[in-house]
């Protein structure tokens, strides 16, 4: 395995150190604490770190409190620990805090060692749950911009789409094919890679919830979703006729149109007069020609579904058209 040093380790080393130096210089108590909060809180996305950072936060305040009662009304005892824990775990996950129970535990038994609820005991705890918090939360502030990468995973998609309609054009055609499907484990890869890195790109912004390249991705998904479903009934076709020769047209202009630019309408029009030229030709002699043509108008409704997936989607810029402002249509 490629050794490899990422951003968030980088962030994660940098916070620490910074967490555990700032709560040493300011004097407090159990400053390492601090730097274990900072480790705990960075996380993938923004928004996981600013619900990992709430989470800490309400937990240590609730262990300060329960700990003042137990401790001080109780005692000093290590049966009080698990006393205190059997009443405070239930609570912090009735608060929604659960993610915050093993940290705020550590509040605990730095109050449990002090052996008395002080005031300042209770502000040096909650110095050490502010800055190995606060520390984190500015170092999730950067987050490595994900445009890039998902531009790649459209273009490698968008390139295996057009392959295999090309090999869908050659096979009503011929009636045979030499192709070996990799496009389609490979665009299958890449969905979700792209879905999971989509996903996260949302998370990373604090103000929306979906972006364009999602919602792409999901509707290219339910597209190939229909290419699976049809290519085992059209490479199934038993017999050529002359409706196949038409559709093979219509699926090899299709091929060239999955790009920016291009807009669905255009190619919607196309398979509805192809549809009505169908419905006047002369009707199957043979069953085998009946079969065959059963199967190809099949999938001539399923293309339409496929192209009207994408009709009410708004489009993605490239780089080069942000300033210009114009919409994109993808087929």
């Amino acid at each position: 395995m490629k050794f490899k040093i990422g951003y968030r380790t980088i962030k994660t080393a940098l916070g620490t150190a910074l967490s555990i130096i700032l709560a040493q210089y300011i004097g407090l108590h159990n400053f390492t604490s601090a730097g274990i909060l900072t480790i705990l809180c960075i996380k993938v996305t923004k928004k996981r770190s600013l619900r990992a950072s709430w989470d800490r936060i309400l937990a240590c305040l609730i262990a300060m409190l329960f700990s003042s009662l137990f401790f001080e009304l109780i005692g000093y005892h290590p049966l009080v620990i698990g006393l205190m824990l059997l009443v405070f775990i239930p609570v912090a996950v009735m608060a929604r805090a659960a993610d915050g129970i093993v940290s705020s535990s550590v509040i605990m038994l730095h109050i449990y060692s002090a052996g008395q609820v002080t005031a300042s005991l209770l502000v040096n705890e909650l110095g050490i749950v502010l800055i190995g918090i606060g520390i984190a939360l500015i170092m999730n502030l950067y987050m490595p911009s994900s445009d890039a990468k998902l531009e790649e995973y459209q273009i490698k998609i968008e390139e295996n789409f057009k392959r295999i309609f090309t090999e869908i054009a050659t096979f009503l055609r011929n009636g045979e094919s030499d192709w070996g499907g990799e496009e389609l484990t490979e665009t299958a890869k890449w969905l979700e890679r792209a879905k999971a890195l989509a996903s996260q790109d949302v998370e990373n912004n604090l103000l929306r919830n979906e972006n364009l390249y999602y919602q792409y991705f999901k509707i290219r998904e339910k597209q190939f979703e229909i290419i699976e479903r049809v290519l085992p009934s059209i490479t199934s076709i038993p017999h050529q006729v002359e409706q196949g020769h038409l559709i093979a047209e219509f699926v090899e202009q299709l091929s060239k149109g999955v790009k920016p630019g291009n807009t669905v309408v255009y190619y919607l029009e196309k398979l509805y007069r192809m549809r009505t030229e169908f419905e006047g030709m002369e009707l199957p002699k043979t069953r085998e020609e009946f079969e065959a043509r059963a199967a190809l108008l099949h999938f001539v409704q399923e293309m339409e579904q496929y192209l009207l997936l994408k009709r009410s989607f708004k489009g993605l810029k490239t780089p080069e058209e942000t300033n210009q402002n114009p919409s994109k249509v993808v087929n």
